[in-house]
């Protein structure tokens, strides 16, 4: 018989469901959270090393975001059968949620910390980029990682002269003249980064 104490939790957010839980999967790590949007899912783990490696001057914080093309129902084809190192996406998106949680470590903290985003389901349709900063919160949160959160992750997009929230990735693609992607708590704003099509400041400034 398996001992689960399971938390989940739901609530609709920019017309789609989302779904935080907690206590099923990944018990051994330090906090682990799955969630859904949409019909995007991901997995999300949080583990410190006990000790402190000897005359280590720098915070050792490492994300992973692994995303493989089972999570969209496929299998690979062509020379390569197997996936093995990251793409350039998947490493872009471990650079944005390590940029996004870092600054909210303690100043002084020098223990290990590895956080992994596994893309468990992908839609084509929800961006799992925002998923990963707001799992990494949760994951960190409900640890004992001494962490100042949480924080979350949105995409905000600029079509027919509105802001948009999380937008479609098609939308963003063919429609939207700004993709920016801001991350933060209730008091501040954490981490932007934003591409943007000759927009204004008023309507940049608008957007975050």
């Amino acid at each position: 018989m398996h001992n689960f104490k399971i938390t989940r939790q739901e609530i609709d957010f920019a017309g789609q469901k989302l779904i935080a839980e907690t206590g099923k999967m990944a018990k051994q790590a330090n906090g682990s959270v799955y969630l859904q949007y949409g019909e995007t899912a991901v997995l999300v783990t949080a583990t410190m090393s006990k000790d402190v490696a000897p005359d280590q001057d720098f915070f050792p914080l490492t994300v992973d975001y692994i995303e493989k093309m089972y999570a969209a129902g496929k299998i690979p084809g062509g020379f390569f059968k197997r996936e093995a190192k990251p793409s350039t996406e998947a490493t872009l998106q471990a650079r944005v949620i390590d940029r996004s949680i870092r600054p909210l470590f303690p100043e002084g903290f020098r223990n290990q910390v590895h956080v992994v985003v596994n893309i468990l389901a992908y839609d084509g349709v929800v961006d799992p980029s925002n998923l990963g900063v707001l799992g990494a919160s949760l994951a960190l949160s409900i640890s004992d990682i001494p962490f100042n959160g949480p924080l979350a992750s949105l995409t905000v997009g600029y079509i027919d002269d509105e802001i948009v929230i999380n937008p479609t990735l098609k939308q963003l693609k063919e429609d939207s003249k700004l993709h920016l992607t801001v991350a933060g708590s209730a008091t501040s704003v954490v981490m932007i980064e934003s591409a943007a099509e000759e927009l204004s400041e008023e309507t940049m400034l608008d957007a975050v």
